[in-house]
């Protein structure tokens, strides 16, 4: 039988006002992750690669093993959702990335992380 292998990521980004501090050019903000297995095979989460981009068109790179020191293993249909947090130098920025994952059979592959907008909420006056 053929196996699909596919996760759908979801991000639902926040803007931390009282860890933040406009004067310094220190904009922070945390992300809640939603990871679902909608493909027919348990996988696991092994790496993460975020492309952190600020309104500058500075980039940054992250890498790492897991996330939140968790390597998360999915059937299909189960969910993990994680919270984490990134500070920006400009108001307004995009992360994107992969997570990269290995099946229950040995196969590995890349789940896409879609593009998501950091953005510092407007006060109207």
């Amino acid at each position: 039988m053929e196996h699909s292998y596919q996760i759908k990521v979801v991000a639902r980004p926040f803007y931390l006002a009282e860890q933040s501090d406009e004067k310094e050019e220190q904009y922070t903000f945390a992300y809640q992750i939603t990871i679902e297995n909608t493909g027919s095979i348990t996988a696991k989460l092994i790496a993460r690669h975020w492309i952190i981009e600020d309104a500058s068109g500075k980039q940054q790179e992250v890498r790492g093993l897991g996330v939140v020191g968790e390597h998360p293993e999915l059937a299909p249909g189960e969910t993990f959702e994680y919270t984490s947090g990134v500070t920006l130098n400009t108001p307004v920025g995009t992360m994107r990335g992969t997570y990269q994952m290995i099946a229950a059979d040995g196969t590995e592959f890349e789940a896409e992380i879609p593009s998501f907008v950091l953005a510092m909420p407007r006060t109207l006056h």
